[in-house]
This record gives structure tokens, sequence and C-alpha cells, in this order.
């Protein structure tokens, strides 16, 4: 069995996920965070796709930290998001807290061009 902490953000993020929903025009990003890395994705729940998805692996340069990567993945999703025409998304944070890396994730987005 996992942990209590695991199955709580679960819990949390199923709740969360009851409620949002993404579509073609304005799609969800949704954040999963692991112990090394961000992985962000759009997605059209209406038609079940990934439009777009990838992680903070992509983000090259110096070398930065986790919150430092967040950001430029948060900023990149954002350049290829409006790349496709889309301005205005919904924001997932998958049941985690909003601070640290997936709040670097929205900073990123946001400072990037993207809606929530």
């Amino acid at each position: 069995m996992k942990g209590t902490h695991s199955s709580k953000r679960i819990v949390r993020h199923r709740r969360v996920r009851s409620v949002i929903r993404g579509s073609k025009q304005r799609p969800r990003l949704a954040v999963y965070r692991s112990g090394k890395h961000v992985f962000v994705q759009l997605i059209d729940d209406v038609s079940g796709k990934t439009m777009i998805g990838f992680s903070d692996a992509t983000a090259k340069g110096k070398k930065m930290t986790k919150s430092e990567r967040s950001f430029a993945t948060g900023k990149l999703m954002a350049e290829k998001a409006i790349a496709l025409k889309i301005k205005k998304v919904v924001f997932d944070r998958g049941g985690y807290r909003y601070q640290g890396r997936v709040q670097k994730v929205a900073e990123g987005a946001r400072e990037g061009g993207l809606e929530f």
C-alpha cells in the first residue's frame, strides 16, 4: 500500500477533477510533480486527447534548480500553446498544493502569455 501522502493527493486530485474540464478552445493545463521532474500537459477532455505534453527535462541552458526548470517549463508550454492559437487554459494542479514547483509552472505559463 502506498503512503498516506500519496493517497491523500489522489483524493484531492479526484475532487478537483470532478469540477475542472478542458475543451479544445480552453484546454486543461495538467501538472504532475515527481521527485526529480515536473510534467505538464495540455489536455482536451471532450475528445480525450493530449494536445501538448512534455517535462522539465526539455529545459535547456545552464544548470538550474528544480524551481527554475519548472518556471522555464511553464513558459515553454505557454509558447507552444500560443503557437496552437490557445490563449486561455484551465489550471489543474493535480492535487498538489499551489506552492513551490507547481506555482512556478503557473507563473511561467502566465509570463509566457497564457490566461487562467
